[in-house]
């Protein structure tokens, strides 16, 4: 992939597509946050797309047949851009999907309570093993084709960047650190989100422990802007227009916002989720891998704090998030906040209830205009 030479400052901070909008199609340089663990929605996708920006959906529950479905289903409520996004394996997951016999009759018991408490049925190892493959997710993605893959957790398959590029795929990773961010550039995407340890949801270091890789936003976007040539998209932390004015004068060529969607009528977020953010409460947020058994940014809650003793003891991705489905599900359709992954960033507090998606994009981009050099 040849260099994409960085434009002057001037040219990359008027809130028109710059870079990465002209990269993806889009007529704003704004992403939504793919959200996964049933948090996004085509709804709030399309509204994204259809706003100018690029609506994103988390695809990494789901199985290679579902995905040919969603890739139709998003193309048909929307004729614009818009990516789905796939977690990459890490290292020791395939093992203990292997192991699921022994491990789900180990961690079960420790969270009986709960299930009987919201009165479901615990998983079963069965239930354990059917967890979908990435390789066969990724093949059902290539086939359905669309306008972006994103990627989360990892480098890129070597086989994925040429694939898409003959299918005129764009392929963005993500990175946490400035070492993530080059590795992917050179593994062939064709633009890095530079995620923050600001941000809410799950962390997605890979070259070394999340605690080795919490690097704050705004130091990490200059950074990352400076050691790669294809277009950075800053994330975490931003949810108004002051955060995005911050982050294109930093050197990003877009941004991405999380919470902020998740507020909106649009998102997959239960009511018990959207009401926690704006709030006081939502000015604190944890690290934890209790939900997944990877390590996410949320509100903490009684689970949280009544579990936080097994954070080390918890199996690995994605057995404890099999494991934990039953509870999640459970507890938003009960309206039981204090059972819910509540996945935020640390600007959840700035995150407004917003009659819709459509509208939050609109508004952010009349706030950012403002602070703008003309």
């Amino acid at each position: 992939m040849s260099a994409v030479p960085t434009p002057p400052a001037a040219e990359r901070h008027p809130l028109g597509p710059g870079r990465f909008g002209e990269l993806v199609g889009t007529a704003l340089p704004v992403v939504q946050g793919p959200f996964g663990g049933g948090l996004s929605s085509v709804a709030l996708a399309a509204a994204v797309s259809e706003g100018g920006g690029l609506g994103s959906y988390g695809a990494h529950i789901h199985t290679p047949e579902e995905i040919t479905a969603l890739v139709a289903r998003l193309r048909a409520a929307t004729g614009r851009p818009f990516a789905v996004n796939l977690w990459v394996p890490q290292e020791g997951e395939a093992e203990a999907l292997a192991a699921a016999d022994r491990m789900t009759a180990e961690h079960v018991e420790r969270l009986r309570p709960y299930y009987e408490e919201l009165g479901v049925r615990p998983p079963s190892a069965g239930d354990v093993r059917a967890w979908p493959d990435f390789d066969e997710q990724l093949d059902a993605l290539l086939a359905a084709a669309p306008p972006v893959i994103s990627l989360v957790m990892g480098l890129p398959p070597r086989r994925l960047a040429a694939e898409a590029r003959r299918r005129g795929i764009v392929v963005v990773g993500t990175a946490t650190t400035v070492d993530e961010a080059v590795a992917l550039e050179r593994a062939g995407v064709d633009a890095v989100v530079a995620s923050g340890s600001d941000a809410g949801g799950h962390r997605g270091a890979f070259l070394r422990p999340v605690r080795e890789s919490l690097v704050g936003t705004f130091s990490l976007v200059p950074q990352v802007a400076d050691a790669v040539t294809v277009p950075v998209v800053a994330a975490g932390g931003i949810a108004d227009g002051r955060g995005i004015a911050a982050a294109l004068a930093l050197g990003a060529d877009a941004v991405q916002i999380g919470t902020g969607f998740l507020a909106t009528r649009e998102s997959g977020a239960s009511e018990a989720h959207r009401r926690t953010l704006g709030t006081a409460e939502s000015r604190t947020t944890v690290l934890t891998r209790l939900f997944s058994g990877r390590t996410a940014r949320g509100i903490p809650n009684r689970f949280v704090l009544d579990m936080a003793a097994h954070e080390d003891h918890v199996p690995p991705y994605p057995v404890q998030n099999a494991l934990m489905q039953p509870i999640r599900r459970a507890a938003a359709e009960q309206d039981r906040p204090e059972y819910v992954n509540l996945w935020a960033g640390q600007a959840a507090a700035l995150a407004q209830e917003s009659p819709s998606a459509e509208t939050y994009l609109a508004d952010l981009v009349t706030d950012a205009r403002k602070r703008l050099p003309a």
